[in-house]
Formats: structure tokens, sequence, C-alpha cells
């Protein structure tokens, strides 16, 4: 366990509603132990840390992600394609993964990702020409000391079946529901506290039979584990599952027997006011994606109004390859735009947005009680943030506000599990050199540029 750690000099936002301008924090055996205002009494710790007046914030929680993506960011054949042109472009390419390659993938998204802010992420990993790759993300996480909620995405539906995969990414109904019994019984940790956690994630309606959305939903209520998927991303999945299931994408989920507060969907951009409305009503979770939506010009979610509906909303960076980046600040900060050019300048706060990429994407992950606020006896995840001097000269009045609208921050420290992570705006790994030089030459690879 980490030693002790005091906080100091901090303009602390612990959780909706809870904020002290000027106060300390304390951190002790992986959990929050105490905070207050400096003019409290502050308790004994091995290590104090002076924020200097900047604001700490929970760590950010991430939602939605492709880490394997970052391997072809910025692909320039597919830039400019819609969705489904994209994903055919991308597909060829993503059936050469391998073990090496995911790890190394992880690795980079998940520092990045403690760069940006975020302490906690799941990841949704779909395309299996190869076993084992789920494991190699995990050594991954743990290798850095990063809080994991691992999913075991899969597609059964090749293009030889209608859909858009090379046969080489999909995999058999047996194989795809034996290894996620196997993922589950060797890695899901149900545990306060725990670093590892597994769900699991069909990558789309489209991609896979009714069996496996079927059968994930029976396996996930006898494991206690959550379900994810995408829905009502794309117009193209309204026109499938019409011909297909003679239904709307939201009542197909329905139909599957998801509906439930295991589970959480990512972009949501499409459903009837009224789908809306029944699925906040079973619990369900959802995670817009700001960036990527506006990237690929595919819409994006009405988070604001998921919200008012009573749905719990959280934030994902989305896949590298259309969003090219992992930065959970970015998403908040677009989450904020986009919301407000959307609705007007009274709809959305930047503690609004703050509070998706926090509690809403802890709420998603169904780890709300721990994880996305510094509560007493909350997770010891927190991130004390630099906003460079002359971005922010000037914001004297709401520390917060200015997290989003000047720009661009990055972490000054991360913090997961009483670790320092992050320290002085730099990761703490030493292996970061040499796993981006092996990450360059897997790019190269997979991209045919060698």
């Amino acid at each position: 366990m980490s030693p002790s750690l005091l906080v100091t000099d901090a303009c602390l936002y612990l959780d909706r509603g809870l904020e002290i301008p000027h106060g300390w924090i304390h951190l002790e055996n992986g959990r929050v132990a105490a905070y207050g205002a400096m003019t409290a009494p502050m308790p004994h710790a091995a290590r104090v840390l002076s924020a200097g007046g900047r604001l700490v914030t929970p760590g950010m929680v991430n939602a939605h992600h492709h880490m394997y993506q970052n391997l072809t960011r910025a692909y320039a054949p597919v830039v400019n394609g819609t969705l489904f042109e994209w994903l055919q472009g991308l597909y060829p390419l993503w059936a050469t993964l391998d073990e090496e390659s995911v790890y190394l993938s992880s690795y980079v998204a998940m520092t990045e990702l403690l760069l940006g802010g975020c302490t906690t992420s799941m990841d949704h990993h779909y395309v299996h020409p190869r076993p084992r790759l789920i494991d190699a993300q995990i050594r991954a996480a743990k290798d850095i000391g990063f809080r994991f909620h691992a999913t075991r995405g899969s597609m059964t539906r090749s293009v030889k079946d209608g859909g858009l995969p090379p046969y080489s990414v999909v995999q058999s109904e047996d194989v795809i529901l034996e290894d996620s019994e196997r993922l589950i019984g060797l890695y899901h940790d149900p545990n306060p506290g725990a670093m590892t956690r597994v769900a699991l994630a069909p990558c789309s309606l489209f991609s896979v039979s009714e069996t496996i959305m079927k059968e994930s939903a029976l396996m996930a209520e006898r494991h206690d584990v959550r379900l994810h998927t995408h829905l009502a991303e794309d117009h193209d999945e309204d026109v499938y599952c019409k011909e297909v299931y003679g239904c709307t994408p939201t009542e197909y989920f329905e139909r599957s027997g998801w509906a439930s507060h295991r589970s959480w969907v990512a972009h949501y951009i499409y459903p009837t006011g009224d789908e809306i409305d029944r699925l906040a009503h079973k619990g369900v979770c959802a995670a817009q994606c700001p960036c990527s939506n506006m990237m690929i010009g595919g819409g994006s979610a009405d988070a604001m109004d998921l919200r008012r509906r009573g749905m719990k909303v959280g934030l994902g960076c989305d896949g590298s390859a259309s969003t090219d980046h992992a930065s959970l600040w970015l998403e908040a900060r677009m989450a904020l735009l986009l919301g407000r050019y959307r609705n007007g300048p009274h709809s959305m706060t930047a503690r609004d947005a703050l509070d998706m990429a926090t509690r809403g994407g802890a709420a998603c992950l169904g780890w709300e009680n721990e994880i996305g606020h510094l509560r007493q006896g909350a997770c010891a995840d927190l991130v004390i943030w630099q906003l460079p001097a002359v971005s922010r000269a000037g914001a004297l009045s709401d520390p917060v506000e200015a997290l989003l609208r000047c720009a661009p921050a990055t972490a000054w420290y991360t913090i997961v599990n009483g670790r320092i992570l992050v320290s002085d705006g730099q990761p703490c790994q030493s292996g970061l050199e040499t796993v981006l030089r092996d990450h360059e030459r897997a790019a190269r690879r997979m991209q045919k540029l060698d």
C-alpha cells in the first residue's frame, strides 16, 4: 500500500455540491481519509505535497474507449470517411493485432489518459484475430498501476454474413462465451477498491448474433458483472434493425434482455424520447463521446436531455482512430461547448461537464460508490490540474469554470490508489520510452509503412 499523502493549499472540487476553496485532502491506504479547510488541523502524513493553489478534482472516469486504435491514428485513407467507410477501411489493418501490439497500445492509451486527468478507464476491445488480447491489456494496466475495467467485446458477423469486418476478426458463439467465462473467473475483482474488473461487451447490435446478446445478458446476471455495447449510433443501424429484427435498435436492445441497471451504452444519438425514458427508468446509463461524434460527422447525443430524463451520462474518448486523442479533459471541454452550442448558454455549466466526466463515468461502470468523487472513504484517485500561467491569467473568480473554459489544461499530478503516476506533468513509468519505440514499430507494421 502507498504511504499516506497530504495534499495542501488546494482548491478542492470533491464532488458535486462539495467544494472547499482553500483546503487540504489526506490520502491513506488507498482511500480518502479526510479533508478540510486550510484553517482546520491537518493530519500527519508520510509525504506532504503543496498544490500551490491549483484545482484538485476526482480522477475522471472514461466510459468508452477502443485503445488498440491508437495504432492507426489519423490514418490518411479514412480520415474523411463516414462511420461505416471508416470501419471498412480499418478492419483489415486491425486484423493483424497480436498480444504485443495490444499491450503496447493499451500502455500508451492508459498513459495518455493519466496525462488528461483520467484515473479509471474501461476499454471496449471487440477485435479478436488472436486469443488472449484482453489478458495483454490487463497486464499493461497492472504494470502502470492504472484502475481498469476491461470489457470482453465480440463480433460474430463478418462480411460474408452481411457485416462489416473480415472473417479473421470475428469469432464463433462458443469461443466468445467460453472466453468471457474465463476472463471473469480469472480477472474480475468484485471487492471494494478493486483495480481490475471485467464486463461483457458485444460490439453492436449489427455485429453479433441474437444468441450472443441474450447469452451475454444471462451471463452478466449469473456473475454479477456489467454489460456494454454501442447503441443508436448511426442511421444505418436503424435500417439494419428494421430489416433484420423488425424493430428499432432500442426495442431490440430491450428484447435481448439488456434493459437493466447492469447496462451502459455508447453514443445513444438517435433514440426517441419515449425510448430514452424507458431505458432511464430501467437504470441504463450512457456514454457521450463528443469529439469522436463530431470528427466522424455522425451527430451526438443531447447529454443534458438524457440527464433531465433521469439517465446517468458519462463521457468517453472513443477510438483513437476517429478522435485521435485520449484526453478526457478535452472530452469534458467539448461536451460543455457542444451542450451550450446545441441548447444555449443557460443549458450547461462546467460543473455539469465535470460531473459527467467523474460521477457520470463512475455510474456507467457501476462504481459510483467508490470513484468519481473524493468524499471520505472514496478511492484515492485524484488530479491536481495545471493550466499555463498565460492561459489562466485573469481567471480569478471560478476555478472550476476556468478548468474547461481556459486551455489547454493537463494533469500536474495524477494519483491512482494513493500512488503518484504523473508528477510535475510527466508520466512516472520508467519504461515509457521503450514502449513508445516499440509502439511506433508496431504501428508502422500495421499501416504497412515499413
